[in-house]
């Protein structure tokens, strides 16, 4: 572990109405470590780091999420299922209640900011109830030198007590749970789940307003990496497309895994100070940099220790959602600050369990902004009674449960700054190919990582008819040719030697697309609206 600092100072929190606290401030990750050992909290693994359980919710709940709706939010935030009204005076009543059951006990209080450009820094007070809770914090957000502590003055403030349970008649909450943004009071409130991934999505849905709308920066759900000559490549990506594994690139730094924002200067800034990776088969020879970031200092989430202490990345007997946290110094070929710049290329990665998309196909900003707002990729479902087919899956802007404005307000900026900067977008399929699940096989990874290269070496021309063939069904422009990719890879349709199933296949996807966008129609414009497919 590089930081040893253990800030000795303490803090009152009598003006978030917490009276009569033993307050932990600032402590390092080792005391943290210490302390959840000795409260019997959590296990030391054999890689040397803390093991914890987060209790009844392994995961995020989308239903419990909340915004208060007021006079900052009421006209901004797309209301429906995703963002959910929570009514002001019920917030200040829940909020005194939370506050009351942290009174007097002892809480853990750090102080870290979002953003690592400086211009558009948010500066965090995180107060959690328990220890782990507040190594979390300590890995996933920016880490405020000693000096800067000094003076440091919060914008917003993260109340963090899992063991607090909600009323639901009387507090207006759906059940014992919750998190809620505050605009106005610049509170996250979070209780009765011990999910930390809650503490970072809070901060993360909160700048997801916040940056649009009052400094004109577009903020993504998605990794980045930058190469030798500073050019740098944006990677979205649902769960299971390979958003991490494509973007740690040895010969090219990681900006971050996960959330970033795109300022009107052309700069690309990681939010966070960290890394929050699922480890479900977790193995070195597979994820080396995540299975080497996993040593003292990271928190393990909901896994399960075997005898000698070495994680079981197989068992999913707790959940499927295993995770660890950990400082992004964890990671050795890492970008110092968090920043990059001239945005080059951006890559939507997709897992077709169609079978039908190109594996890869360059997008116009009409396409590209569709396909942002549409966020595809499929589930399999399982085998049992021969049920084999694909579920298509769409989350808009490949991040909905955390954008508070209507998904097209994304889209547009995305697609004026696509103008502005003509940087290259590229739709890439990493899912199957010749034919659907159950008939073909997944694309290759040493194919997949050879496109991506390729296109970020601007090996694949202009696009024409000699360099390119349009999709009949999606108009996707998806190149001829790709070195270390075979010619009859590229052509999804050629893999299949069945045209009738693969046109099939095709249009019902192509169905499920437009389905899925009939909600935002009214909202986007008529480029957007010609990004969708041809028939």
């Amino acid at each position: 572990m590089t930081d040893k600092t253990l800030v000795t100072q303490t803090i009152s929190l009598k003006k978030y109405g917490i009276d009569k606290a033993k307050v932990n401030y600032q402590l390092s990750p080792e005391k943290l470590h210490e302390i959840t050992l000795k409260k019997e909290m959590g296990k030391e693994a054999s890689s040397g780091a803390l093991a914890i359980n987060t209790g009844e919710f392994t995961g995020r709940s989308p239903k419990d999420r909340f915004i208060v709706k007021d006079d900052v939010t009421k006209d901004k935030v797309w209301w429906g299922d995703i963002n959910l009204p929570f009514d002001p005076d019920k917030f200040d009543a829940l909020y005194q209640k939370v506050v009351s059951y942290l009174s007097e006990k002892e809480l853990y209080v750090r102080d870290c900011y979002a953003c690592a450009d400086k211009d558009y820094q948010l500066n965090i007070r995180v107060i959690n109830e328990y220890p782990w809770s507040n190594l979390f914090a300590y890995n996933m957000f920016l880490r405020p030198s000693e000096e800067s502590l000094e003076n440091f003055q919060e914008d917003w403030v993260v109340v963090n007590a899992p063991g607090f349970k909600a009323d639901p008649a009387v507090d207006g909450t759906r059940q014992h749970n919750f998190a809620i943004l505050n605009f106005t009071k610049k509170v996250v409130l979070i209780g009765g789940t011990g999910y930390t991934g809650e503490i970072k999505k809070g901060i993360f849905s909160a700048l997801n307003f916040l940056l649009p709308v009052y400094a004109n920066t577009l903020p993504m759900h998605c990794s980045a990496n930058v190469g030798k000559n500073g050019d740098t490549s944006i990677f979205f990506g649902l769960s299971g497309t390979g958003k991490t594994t494509l973007s740690a690139d040895p010969k090219r730094k990681l900006i971050g895994d996960d959330e970033h924002g795109w300022t009107k200067e052309d700069t690309v800034f990681n939010f966070e100070g960290g890394c929050y990776a699922k480890v479900i088969n977790l193995s070195a020879e597979n994820e080396p940099d995540i299975f080497g970031a996993i040593k003292e200092g990271a928190l393990l989430e909901n896994v399960v220790l075997k005898e000698n202490g070495d994680v079981d990345f197989k068992d999913t007997s707790i959940t499927q959602n295993t995770r660890v946290s950990y400082p992004i110094y964890h990671i050795k070929n890492i970008q110092q600050p968090s920043i990059g710049y001239n945005p080059t290329n951006i890559f939507f990665l997709t897992a077709d369990a169609f079978g039908v998309l190109p594996p890869i196909s360059k997008l116009t900003p009409g396409q590209a902004a569709y396909h942002f707002i549409s966020g595809y990729t499929a589930k399999v479902a399982g085998t049992e009674a021969g049920v084999n087919e694909p579920i298509p899956s769409f989350s808009a802007c490949f991040g909905a449960p955390f954008m508070p404005l209507h998904p097209t307000a994304y889209a547009e900026m995305l697609s004026a700054k696509m103008k502005q900067t003509n940087v290259n977008v590229w739709l890439i399929n990493t899912g199957w190919t010749g034919g659907p699940y159950g008939v073909g096989k997944r694309m290759a990874l040493k194919y997949t990582r050879a496109m991506i290269t390729a296109a970020m070496n601007n090996e694949l021309g202009e696009v024409n008819h000699k360099n390119y063939h349009i999709h009949s069904v999606f108009g996707l422009a998806q190149p001829r040719t790709c070195p270390g990719v075979p010619e009859e890879i590229l052509n999804s349709r050629m893999t299949w030697n069945n045209d009738e199933g693969y046109y099939k296949q095709a249009h019902k996807l192509a169905d499920a697309f437009k389905e899925n966008f009939k909600k935002f129609e009214s909202y986007a414009n008529k480029e957007i609206k010609e990004g969708g497919p041809l028939v």
